[in-house]
């Protein structure tokens, strides 16, 4: 087996049931390995894990770690050269593992490979088809709400969702693990960035498909949970990925950028949370931990950077036409 399956889980039993069982189907005919990271769950979810599922590795937590620790405790633990992270409130098609192994085993400078993520309540309705993100600090699910039919082409693409995506294990030993200081939302496209600024690249496969319910731990699309801290990482990977001419260079971009999410914000009634969110982010870089996980210049990786800001650039064009 070349790839080890890491399924995060946190109070999921409602879907998770589904989820292992269109896996299961998907593996009879490609196998890989299945490890299921349980978060603290107190719905019966890891006791399930052990009666019903004794082929799956069950790693249980004292608590809720978040995803990117979760994830990260699975990455660690598997043996195998890729390792396949996937939501628990998804839905596998046939073919989706071997589809996944198979796109990022023929691109050698890949660090991950991002599935074909379908909503679960329309089907022919994108959910993602891998991550932008763009000069205005936004990033973006590219396809969002758009007809599943006009994204079937294999493309690059800035990070993949960790919902549905496989990675290169090696790659994690030199560019870090995910950054758990995010505990939710954006530590897909720090690690997607990172991998970048190293000079790995990360692309979609739309023969992957997978049916995604999306929102299922916190519950709906914009929360107080959700905007505090998607707020702060939004701000603590800029700070994390770009060096300070970089950030100069994207002020005028940056900018207006926070301020148009602020007044989105402020309709939604979550302004006080939001900016609250972008403090924390920003003085998160300051901690002992910030400056730890700094990514610092390294004169090899300098076209790296030049072509990322190419991309900042163009994915502004990609944001507004999507």
């Amino acid at each position: 087996m070349k790839t080890t399956i890491v399924i995060p889980n946190y109070n999921g039993i409602a879907y998770l049931k589904e989820c292992v069982k269109s896996l299961r189907e998907d593996l009879k005919n490609h196998p890989a390995a299945v490890i299921i990271v349980d978060n603290g769950s107190e719905d019966g979810s890891a006791a399930w894990i052990k009666e019903e599922c004794p082929d799956i590795t069950l790693i249980s937590l004292k608590k809720n770690t978040g995803f990117p620790h979760a994830v990260n405790v699975g990455i660690r633990h598997a043996k195998t050269p890729f390792v396949l992270l996937l939501n628990n409130d998804t839905v596998v098609h046939p073919g989706f593992t071997k589809a996944l192994e198979e796109a990022i085993s023929k691109r050698k400078d890949a660090f991950s490979v991002s599935a074909k993520m379908l909503s679960m309540k329309e089907e022919g309705i994108m959910d993602n088809a891998g991550d932008l993100y763009c000069a205005l600090g936004w990033a973006f699910a590219r396809g969002k709400d758009k007809p599943a039919g006009d994204y079937n082409k294999p493309c690059e693409i800035f990070s993949a969702c960790g919902g549905a995506a496989i990675y290169r294990k090696s790659v994690f030993e030199k560019i870090g693990y995910f950054d758990d200081s995010h505990f939710a939302y954006l530590e897909d496209v720090d690690i997607g960035w990172r991998a970048k600024i190293y000079g790995y690249r990360n692309f979609y496969e739309p023969k992957a498909e997978v049916l995604h319910a999306g929102s299922a731990a916190s519950g709906s699309r914009y929360n107080a949970f959700k905007v505090s801290l998607s707020s702060a990482n939004s701000v603590a990977i800029i700070g994390k990925n770009m060096p300070l001419l970089q950030i100069i260079v994207n002020l005028p971009f940056l900018l207006p950028g926070f301020l148009v999410k602020f007044l989105f914000f402020v309709r939604k009634g979550y302004g006080k949370i939001y900016a609250a969110g972008c403090l924390k982010g920003f003085m998160r870089g300051f901690t002992e931990d910030g400056r730890k996980k700094k990514v610092y210049v390294l004169p090899e990786n300098l076209g790296n950077y030049m072509r990322i800001q190419l991309v900042l650039w163009g994915n502004l064009f990609k944001r507004f036409a999507n």
